[in-house]
Order: structure tokens, then sequence, then C-alpha cells
């Protein structure tokens, strides 16, 4: 694909990913790659500029991970965050050293803004520090252009060599403007012109994937979430008929779930396999109550759903993968093609015939995802859908899994989701969710006494789902859930919310 693009290279540092998305939404479009990138590769790349990573380790130390001296010569503009700040200047012929105050959290700094990172901001600002290491002597060329109580170098730039390097972390919610501080550097030093758009994505993934495909017969395991849903109608789109989409109903989803996907890709423009699986998954579930051995259980089963209906399709030319961005950069590759070669199918079996898996996700973000779904048209309740795991309500059905207590869930669910939509709370919660507890209670309805199930709610805000604190939801809102609940669904009579965060529980109860 024809793009300007940025490279990013991680020193170790933890917000990597993260300075990657917020390079993607100025719109240009940027990879991660180890710091030990050889030169020779770097060129190949062409990059408009390069950004060093935040790290763990102190410059000064043998074997500290350090950036080859020669990508300073390259004439390539260089951005470097926190130690990669320091390891520019080490580098360099600076000094680096235990600073006697260290600095972490917010800080107030103020700007020299005759420099191109801080057009547009006042004299001052707070910033995320995050270091004990500082740059106490500059290498020669540089000027310090931002300064804090504790650091006088929050900031250092070499205009001529188009080098600068920052102390602070941009890349953080925590820091005012901090992303008008890359946009900055991207678009007034590195000449970005913004081609990163969803919209030129699309356009150039189906064509490629066209070009690939030619006459071929495609496959994809839609299971209806986000990413296995765009990876369809993007599919759709590029080949049509040559698709066919196995959507393995196992009675486990949320509710109207399967027929909205049904809905969504069984129109007739590809070919769609709706399998209704459900007494077939209750039948292995019975009596089962250990969450591991329901996760083994739905795992091998659909891995056997999947065979019988890919028998009857023949030979499979092609594979669809949903794996993203973060996928990529987790597991260490450096290749980011839009298609690969076939070498694995993570749980997917072996028997089917086919030359390549198409991959076309994997250089997106979840957010890049949700924008490609909207781009092509998907309908917003599936572009939208929350995290779903792969189990489905069976780790929200605690204890037993019965086609009764799936369907209370399922009304709770719909309900609390239907109320925070209502109230405009949906786009600032990152997941939310209700959960079947084993726990019958005592209650009192109608003059009569009741003892039936407790409901459990949980909501969570986060940026990554490593960890998460529990959303502040209003008291009348919380309400109004409870007493539609206690009205509307039977034998649940009482409900309660989990404030717990994570670490130490888990965002799901099992």
């Amino acid at each position: 694909m024809a793009k300007q693009t940025v490279l990013i290279l991680d020193f170790g540092g933890q917000y990597n990913q993260l300075i990657a998305r917020r390079v993607r939404e100025c719109g240009v479009y940027c990879e991660v790659h180890p710091y030990r990138m050889t030169v020779a590769e770097i060129k190949e790349k062409a990059p408009i500029g390069i950004i060093f990573t935040g790290g763990p380790n102190s410059v000064y130390i043998e074997n500290a991970p350090k950036p080859d001296k020669e990508l300073f010569e390259l004439g390539i503009p260089i951005l470097g965050i926190c130690y990669g700040l320091q390891a520019m200047s080490h580098v360099l012929g600076g000094n680096v050293k235990p600073a006697d105050k260290r600095e972490y959290g917010k800080t107030a700094v103020r700007y020299d803004r005759s420099s191109p990172l801080f057009k547009g901001l006042g004299d001052e600002g707070m910033v995320w520090m995050s270091h004990t290491d500082f740059v106490s002597e500059m290498p020669a060329g540089f000027r310090s252009v931002a300064f804090s109580s504790e650091c006088p170098v929050a900031a250092m730039e070499d205009s001529e060599r188009k080098l600068y390097g920052l102390q602070f972390h941009p890349e953080v919610n925590h820091t005012d403007n901090g992303t008008l501080i890359l946009k900055n550097f991207l678009y007034d030093v590195c000449g970005a012109s913004g081609d990163w758009t969803m919209h030129n994505y699309a356009q150039q993934i189906i064509s490629d994937v066209r070009e690939k495909v030619g006459n071929g017969k495609v496959l994809l395991a839609l299971s209806g979430g986000v990413d296995s849903s765009v990876c369809a109608q993007l599919m759709k789109k590029a080949v049509g008929k040559q698709l066919t989409c196995i959507f393995v109903d196992t009675g486990l989803m949320r509710k109207n779930e399967g027929n909205e996907i049904e809905e969504a890709f069984g129109g007739g423009d590809i070919n769609f396999i709706r399998v209704n699986a459900e007494e077939r998954f209750l039948t292995k579930l019975a009596g089962v109550t250990d969450p591991e051995k329901k996760r083994k259980i739905i795992g091998e089963e659909f891995i056997r759903v999947f065979e019988e209906e890919a028998k009857k399709i023949g030979k499979v030319d092609y594979l669809v993968q949903g794996t993203i961005y973060p996928d990529i950069i987790e597991s260490g590759a450096g290749d980011a093609a839009v298609i690969k070669s076939h070498h694995n199918v993570g749980g997917l079996p072996d028997f089917i015939d086919f030359k390549e898996i198409i991959e076309p996700l994997r250089l997106l973000f979840k957010d890049e995802v949700r924008a490609l779904g909207r781009e092509l048209g998907l309908p917003e309740r599936i572009v939208r859908r929350q995290p779903f795991p792969g189990p489905g309500l069976a780790v929200r059905v605690i204890g037993e899994i019965t086609k009764e207590k799936l369907d209370i869930l399922r009304e709770a669910d719909a309900i609390f989701r239907e109320e925070l939509e209502a109230a405009g709370l949906d786009s600032s919660i990152s997941q939310y969710f209700a959960v079947l507890t084993n726990m019958r209670s005592v209650g009192v309805m109608g003059d009569v006494r009741t003892y039936d199930y407790t409901i459990a709610l949980r909501a969570v805000t986060t940026t990554d789902f490593m960890t998460a604190d529990w959303a502040k939801i209003p008291y009348d809102v919380l309400e109004r859930v409870s007493n539609r609940i206690v009205n509307e669904v039977k034998e649940v009579n009482r409900l309660v919310y989990d404030i717990t965060t994570k670490p130490p529980a888990t965002i799901e109860w099992e």
C-alpha cells in the first residue's frame, strides 16, 4: 500500500502501542519494530520519520539498548520519548545520569514556543513524567526547549538535523496537548500529508485481495465479533460469491445476536452458512461447572462443527483470519504485510487444504477496525459490539449451564445495555454486561415470598484491558436497570453491582 510511513522503534516501553495509536489518529501510518531493526531495513521502509519509545533501562549501564549512530546521519527526522531522548543524547555524545530527585506523574513544564514541537501551545502545560535519569549535558548542536523545576532538559532539539527529544510522554492522556505535540512533529517536521484513512485502506485492500485471490475459494469462520464481522464485510466486497462464511451459533450468544449476524451477512451476496448448534453445545456442557472445562468443551466442539461444515464445501484456496496489529506487535513480528504465506492456523483444523491465509486487518488497531467497519457500511450495532469472550455467555452463567439460565441472562443483559445506551453512557464505558450468579436469595414480590437468582452487573473503563476501573454509573440509571430487570425478567429478585478494579479481579467473572 503506497503511503507515508513513520517507524516506531521499541526500546521496551510500556506505551509503544499507545504511541502508534496516537500517530494513526493523526492520519499517519506507522509500524512498531524492535530497536534492533537494521539501518538497511529502515532505509528499505523509507520512513518520513522515526520515533524512539521509552524503556525501563538506564542508558549508561552495560548492554543497555541503544540506537545505531548511523540512524542520525540518514537525514530522517527523529523524535525520542523518555528513554528514547536519553538514548539519543547518550549515543550523540551527551551525558545522562541519575537525577537527585525523580519525577513521576503530572508535572508542570515551561515550553520554548519557537520550537516546532510546541506550536499552538501555551507557555506552560502539565505533562506526564516517568523517569529516574535525566540529560545533564546535551550533545553538540542541541538546545533545551522545555524545562521543569527538577529537569533542565524536558525537551531538546537540533532543528538543523531534525532531531528532537521529549523527557515526558506526549502519548498519554495525562499530558495536556500531547497529541498536538506529536502532530506537530509529524506534520511540521516530517512533512506528513495525512494519507492514512480507512477509506484509502479499504480501497487498497479490496484491490490487493482481488488480485491475490483471482478465482479461488475463500473460507471465513464468522464468530460475530467485531474483527470477524469486519473481515467478512471486507471480503464480501472484494470477492463476493467466492467467499463462504461459516457462523456457528452455539446458543451462547447475547439476545438477538445470531439473527443480527445472519441479517448482516446472509442476504445472498456471499455464501453464508448458519449452523444452529445450541442443543449440541448444551448437551456437551450439561452438568459442567468448572469454567476451564467449559472453555475447553466449547472450543473443542466449535472446531468439530467447523470441520464438519468445511468438509461439505470442498477444496478451499484461502482462509481468512482476523489477526489485528496488537497481535503482531505482541508476538514480536516485524513483518506487517497484509497477506502472508500460510504457516499456522491457530486452533483451526489441519485438514483444510488451502494455499495461504489472508489477514486483511493485521495492520489495524481495534479502533481502526471499527472505523473500517463503518467505512464498509456495517450496521452500528455490529461495529460497536461489546468485547465478548470466546465461550460466550457460558462464562457469564456461574455454575451449570442450562437453556433456562441462558435465557434469564440474555434478558437481563439486554436491559442493562439498553438503559446504558439510553442514558448516553455506552460510549464512555469500555465494557459492560450482566452475570447470572449461582446464588439464590429470599425476596418479596406482591406479598409473596420468592427465592430467585441474583444478577450481578459489571461495567468498567479501561484503555488497554490490562487494568480496569469500575464505571461510576449514576444511581438513577442503576435504579432504572434494577427496576426493569426485577419486573421484566422472571426468576430474578436481586441485583448487585461489581465495584472491583482489575487487578485484583478480572473483567469477566469466569
